[in-house]
Order: C-alpha cells, then structure tokens, then sequence
C-alpha cells in the first residue's frame, strides 16, 4: 500500500516538475561562506595548546607525573605485591597513552 501511494505521489509531482536555471548561484554562495572561522579556529587551538605546554612547565608537570607514578608503584607494593616485575608495563603504557589521547581530545574539542 506505501508503494503504490509514493508511486502515485511520485508522477503527481513529476508532471509539474520544472527546472531552475542555476545561472552559477550555487557558485557564489559557496565562495561567501566564510573561511576565517577555519582559520580562527586553528589559531584558537594552537594557542590553547600553547598555553597548556607553557602551564604545564611553569607548574613543573614532570615532576606531578613523576609523584603519580611512583604513587602507584608505592600502593601496588603497599597492596601485597612485593615483587614490581608481576605488574604488566605494557597495561600502564597503554593507560598512559590513553590518558593523552582523550587530554588531546579534550583540547581539541574547546577549540
């Protein structure tokens, strides 16, 4: 039954149908769209990134990342894991690049 109405609809409207000269219109409105939210964009995100590289030395980052990770390594051995060759490295490398991976995300997305 819905095919046979959206055949029906189909040569209703193809009997009226009537080209319109584009006479380059489409053309034009593409080439006034504005480009320099492109590039404002850009700017924007490489300052931002800017800034956090900056931040990030001025408020000693190594050494935040430096106290996380021996916070871990000091609670895994605290749990009862005496021995730090049972903690697999390749599963903290792994978070470690995810956690840059979603703060990239995160600084791309403010953009």
């Amino acid at each position: 039954m819905q095919e046979n109405d959206d055949k029906l609809i189909e040569q209703f409207l193809a009997a009226g149908k009537q080209e319109i000269a584009d006479n380059g219109f489409s053309r034009r409105v593409v080439q006034r769209l504005p480009r320099r939210e492109s590039l404002l964009s850009r700017l924007w995100t490489g300052f931002c990134f800017a800034l956090a590289l900056v931040l990030f030395f001025v408020f000693d980052g190594w050494q935040a990342i430096q106290n996380t990770v021996y916070s871990v390594f000091e609670n895994l051995v605290q749990q009862g894991q005496t021995d730090i060759a049972q903690t697999d490295p390749k599963s903290l490398i792994v978070a470690g690049i995810v956690l840059i991976y979603l703060a990239y995300r995160k600084i791309a997305t403010l953009a």
